[in-house]
């Protein structure tokens, strides 16, 4: 019997990181062997400390940008409670790790992911990595993946009834052209439509999305699932919604 290819999601934020902790590793483990080497037991002690203490860093990194990311992201969906027709929405779906655990609940819906995949901002990122994910995972036929910039989504608006976003909106550097951004996203949600977004900072798009005619605007820490080796730096949920008739909604932050 053929093995399952397994999908693979890469690492958040790219391979800077990794090299960084490997080389100060590196560095940490010879300074160690040095002070073995000479006797000096409160050197050895200290880079033995070090030692681990790195490691611990390195391991919350790895598991925030996989295992967690998609234990997080799996509660988020379920909270959402689809009926498995709706159209959603992933900008900025990298290879496809939100955009996956979406499709899994889609019975009759869509999830379409829209990227411009760049390697910077998760390691082997592209559209084929997306793709082989998908068919990876037995939801390719639910998935349609479309290159586009989130400061201009080729889509209708008010297509989606459920609109995504991981790690993204951050990497958009200008205020203005990250507001745009935010914007189409409220766009293209339709009446009733729900928002949800994990970033660095996300309280800084509340009034964005307010003035966008998001209703229901609320932000919240994650846990720490999305420490990404900083103990106590936790990522932002953004909560919004589109109402179904034309009025504005409050923004609250917790």
């Amino acid at each position: 019997m053929a093995r399952r290819e397994r999908a693979r999601y890469g690492v958040d934020g790219g391979w800077v990181a990794i090299p960084l902790f490997v080389s100060l590793l590196g560095g940490l483990v010879a300074a160690l062997l040095r002070a073995r080497r000479n006797q000096r037991r409160g050197p050895a002690r200290l880079a033995g400390l070090a030692i681990v203490t790195v490691a611990a860093f390195e391991a919350s990194y790895l598991y925030s940008t996989g295992p967690g990311k998609r234990s997080v992201w799996s509660e988020l969906l379920d909270h959402l409670d689809l009926h498995g027709d709706e159209q959603v929405l992933d900008v900025g779906c990298g290879r496809g790790a939100v955009l996956v655990l979406a499709a899994r609940r889609l019975s009759e819906g869509r999830a379409v992911g829209a990227d411009i995949w760049r390697r910077r901002d998760q390691s082997g990122n592209s559209r084929t990595s997306t793709e082989r994910n998908a068919a990876c995972e037995g939801v390719g036929e639910r998935v349609e993946l479309v290159e586009a910039d989130a400061r201009a989504l080729p889509f209708p608006t008010g297509l989606f009834d459920v609109v995504l976003s991981n790690l993204t909106f951050h990497n958009i550097r200008h205020a203005d052209e990250r507001a745009q951004a935010l914007r189409e996203a409220a766009r293209v949600l339709g009446p009733g439509g729900r928002l949800r977004i994990v970033d660095h900072g996300a309280a800084r798009y509340a009034e964005v999305l307010r003035a966008a005619g998001c209703d229901g605007v609320s932000v919240r820490k994650l846990d720490w699932r999305t420490w990404f080796g900083l103990p106590g730096h936790h990522l932002d949920l953004l909560i919004a919604s589109k109402p179904t008739s034309a009025h504005s909604g409050s923004v609250a932050t917790t």
